[in-house]
């Protein structure tokens, strides 16, 4: 049996006009998180926004009260340098920080103005977020394989395992992709070996694709154009989420 479901609508897919009162109608139309996807033209091609923008948003979106609570900022960070930014999101408001594992062994400086010749890691990113007062993430693009997880996974120190897991079924730096089934191989054999384990994908997922997120063993969904763009929102956020939880009773 899965943890329940997280539904976690990507504002990537909102009215940047009014991108405020679109988090706060997602929110009220049963959102469990929002994701926030961070891209910086380095790591994925396109870029999106930075701190400043999150900040803005968290002022419109209560925090959790708990930890993986209602309102969880899930930031998605598709960045060259993953830890200089730690601290600047924790200020704006990020609860989740999600760095790829592709991106960690990357600048081990602290702040975006930094500078040091040394490196950071996985283990020791994930361990850095957590003394930062944040959850950690790690994410997986589509051509890296699920064994790299499991020395963090396994890890005896908590402070070094991730939070969530979130497998890409679509190539990271741009929305509205179809929907890559061949990813979720990674799903089920993380699934099986951690039962507990909040396992997010992200890419494509909608009404058309939930079912097979879902039986493969996803709980943490992200949508974007398929909540956004609907005609009931809050009609495709509780079809996402009973689906999930049907498939993990």
């Amino acid at each position: 049996m899965a943890p329940k479901a997280i539904i976690a609508p990507s504002i990537l897919s909102a009215d940047f006009a009014q991108l405020g009162a679109d988090c706060v109608r997602t929110m009220e139309q049963g959102a469990d998180w929002l994701h926030v996807d961070i891209m910086d033209g380095h790591f994925v091609p396109n870029i999106t926004f930075g701190a400043p923008v999150v900040a803005k948003i968290r002022k419109h979106v209560d925090k959790p009260t708990e930890s993986h609570g209602r309102g969880t900022f899930d930031c998605h960070m598709m960045i060259a340098e993953p830890k200089k930014w730690v601290k600047e999101f924790q200020k704006a408001g990020c609860d989740l920080y999600c760095f790829h594992y592709e991106a960690a062994f990357s600048s081990a400086a602290e702040s975006p103005e930094g500078k040091t010749d040394a490196k950071t890691n996985p283990k020791d990113l994930i361990r850095y977020i957590h003394d930062c007062g944040l959850l950690a993430g790690i994410a997986l693009k589509p051509m890296t394989g699920v064994e790299v997880l499991t020395e963090l996974l396994e890890s005896p120190d908590a402070k070094e395992r991730p939070d969530m897991v979130l497998i890409m079924t679509v190539e990271p730096g741009f929305g509205g992709q179809k929907f890559m089934a061949s990813e979720l191989p990674k799903v089920q054999a993380l699934r099986k070996k951690y039962p507990d384990l909040n396992i997010e994908v992200d890419g494509g997922l909608g009404p058309g694709t939930i079912d097979q997120a879902a039986d493969a063993g996803a709980n943490v969904i992200v949508a974007g154009s398929a909540v956004f763009g609907a005609q009931d929102p809050a009609e495709v956020i509780s079809l996402l989420r009973t689906t999930v939880n049907k498939a993990s009773a």
